[in-house]
């Protein structure tokens, strides 16, 4: 799951963010921080005056602490990885799997940019940048992050497509609890770009994501159900329970369209040729009782028998 979530969701969707785009942002962070630190220090030095030299002191490195290394991670971990430079470049920290950083992550990059940044002027970050494949520091290395790319061109619109019209309401009764953030995001970029993937990677990818989706679930993937198709009605059920939860007072309706999605028509065979229930029947209602015209031939629930009268009578079904 963490090496999907790594490899592909970041191929997919998440642009890592370079050395130009990322040091302008420390820069204009550094300014901020200094000019904070200028003005605290001034006003320091004239409220302790009447201290001693060994006062003065301790409280000048309690403001450098404070104001150079714990206010920008109280920033970052208030603001879910967007400094002041990070968002006038367009960046943000996430974390490996593209959730939202916290509180551990935010310190160990602080504490470990102190080294790398402050006291080096940025060479170790900057040799560190080219090194890595994704341009990342030492403290992203160690605190498990990654600056990407928020504002990138988008080509086409990322709607996730809705599932088949039989599968609606099929999947009501999962538990979905213990689904976790990142596989609910990899699900999601899958089937935004799934028709922009090879044939045979995108149905790879897709079992996968069904396997760990049914793991998490406990229950196993319908049988003759495509593995998009099967994704797609669980995240729609998804948004249906997040819509009944936002409007709980609403009436209790059957599984609509997904809150606040448009519901485009789907392509011909999105999700693969539908191999479980007819598309003329929704799932798990049975056929009305009529009389089909005289076949020659069995149909696939019924037993050839060779003691059948001819006499053109067909049982009701």
């Amino acid at each position: 799951m963490s090496e999907l979530v790594t490899g592909e969701a970041v191929a997919l969707e998440l642009r890592p963010a370079r050395l130009p785009s990322r040091a302008l942002a420390v820069l204009l962070d550094l300014v901020v921080a200094v000019a904070a630190y200028i003005a605290v220090s001034l006003g320091l030095l004239a409220a302790t005056a009447s201290l001693d030299e060994a006062a003065q002191v301790a409280v000048s490195i309690a403001s450098f602490i404070l104001v150079l290394v714990g206010a920008p991670i109280a920033v970052e971990t208030l603001s879910h990885g967007r400094s002041l430079g990070k968002l006038a470049c367009g960046l943000r920290v996430v974390r490996d799997d593209g959730g939202p950083i916290r509180f551990r992550h935010a310190l160990v990059r602080g504490a470990i940019g102190v080294i790398e940044i402050l006291l080096t002027f940025g060479v170790v970050a900057c040799i560190a940048s080219l090194v890595s494949a994704r341009g990342r520091r030492l403290g992203d290395v160690f605190a498990g992050t990654l600056v990407v790319r928020e504002r990138v061109p988008q080509a086409r619109s990322g709607l996730v497509p809705p599932p088949p019209p039989w599968l609606a309401g099929r999947f009501s009764g999962l538990d979905l609890s213990a689904v976790p953030d990142g596989l609910w995001l990899a699900i999601r970029q899958y089937l935004t770009r799934m028709q922009q993937l090879d044939p045979q990677v995108g149905l790879a990818m897709a079992e996968r994501l069904a396997a760990d989706l049914a793991a998490r679930t406990g229950t196993q993937v319908p049988p003759g159900v495509p593995p998009a198709a099967y994704l797609a009605a669980v995240v729609q059920e998804r948004q249906v329970r997040e819509t009944r939860r936002a409007y709980a007072g609403g009436p209790a309706a059957a599984p609509a369209p997904t809150g606040g999605w448009p519901q485009p028509a789907p392509e011909p065979g999105a999700y693969g040729p539908p191999t479980g229930p007819p598309t003329a029947q929704p799932a798990f209602e049975v056929p009305p009782a009529t009389s089909p015209a005289p076949s020659t031939s069995p149909t696939p629930y019924e037993k050839p028998s060779a003691e059948r009268p001819g006499t053109g009578f067909v049982p009701p079904a």
